[in-house]
C-alpha cells in the first residue's frame, strides 16, 4: 500500500520523521548488475536531496533492467514504510520485493525464494509515494535485501533515492550476535522481543 504526503513539506520536517537514513552501513551497501560499480551508494542520502543526481544514481546494466540492492544496517532496525525514486523514460521499477537478514542473495535466489512482501511501483518521480510495510513481519532487521525485477519498459533500471522509515533498536549488530549465539540464553531475556512486534500500519 502506498501513501501520499497529505502536507506540505515546507512546513513539517518529513527528514526527521522515522528516517532510518542514519542507520544505514553505507560503505558495505552493494548492488547486483549496476553498470556503475559502487555506484548504489549514491542512492542513501537525506530526504530533502532525494532528487538530487548530481552525486551519481544507480542504473542497471543495458538491456537487463534487473537490480538487487543489498542493505546492511549498524543496528537492529524495525521498518514502517519504504519509499524509491527512480528515473524517467520508463526506468523507475515497475515491482518491489523484500527479504530480511539473508546475505549474499543473487538473481536465482531472488527468483526461487518467497519474499517477505512485494509491492507494484508507480513512477515516483518527485519523491512523495511511500510504500507501507506489513510492520509486524519487519521487525528485529539487520539487514535488508530489495530485488527489483522489472521497469515501466526502459532499456535500464534507475533509482537516484531509496529512503527507509521505522525505528532502531539501540543494540549494535556485534551486541546482537552474541545474544543469538550465546549457549545457554535465558527465556526472559527474550521474551520482551516477542512481546513488542508492531501491527500492520495503514496510511491512506
Amino acid at each position: 500500500m502506498a501513501c501520499l504526503h497529505d502536507h506540505s513539506c515546507e512546513d513539517h520536517d518529513c527528514s526527521s520523521d522515522w528516517s532510518l537514513y542514519k542507520h544505514i552501513d553505507v560503505p558495505k551497501v552493494s548492488a547486483l548488475n549496476e553498470a556503475v560499480p559502487g555506484s548504489v551508494k549514491s542512492v542513501f542520502k537525506a530526504w530533502e536531496q532525494r532528487l538530487n543526481s548530481s552525486e551519481g544514481f544507480l542504473e542497471s546494466n543495458e538491456g537487463d533492467p534487473e537490480l538487487i540492492v543489498f542493505i546492511p544496517f549498524t543496528s537492529d532496525v524495525k521498518i514502517k514504510s519504504i519509499s524509491v525514486v527512480g528515473g524517467d523514460d520508463g526506468t523507475s521499477p515497475s515491482r518491489m520485493r523484500a527479504f530480511i537478514n539473508r546475505e549474499g542473495i543473487d538473481f536465482s535466489d531472488a527468483q526461487s525464494m518467497q519474499a517477505i512482501q512485494e509491492w507494484d511501483l508507480a513512477e515516483n518521480l518527485q519523491g512523495v509515494l511511500e510504500y507501507q510495510t506489513r510492520y509486524s513481519r519487519f521487525q528485529g532487521v539487520g539487514n535488508l535485501t530489495l530485488h527489483f525485477p522489472d521497469n515501466h519498459g526502459g532499456d535500464t533500471s534507475r533509482i537516484q533515492y531509496i529512503g527507509l522509515k521505522g525505528e532502531a533498536t539501540q543494540l549494535k549488530r556485534d551486541v546482537v550476535a552474541t545474544i543469538v549465539y550465546e549457549l545457554m540464553p535465558n527465556p526472559s531475556d527474550h521474551k520482551a522481543k516477542s512481546e513488542t512486534g508492531g501491527g500492520m500500519s495503514h496510511v491512506e
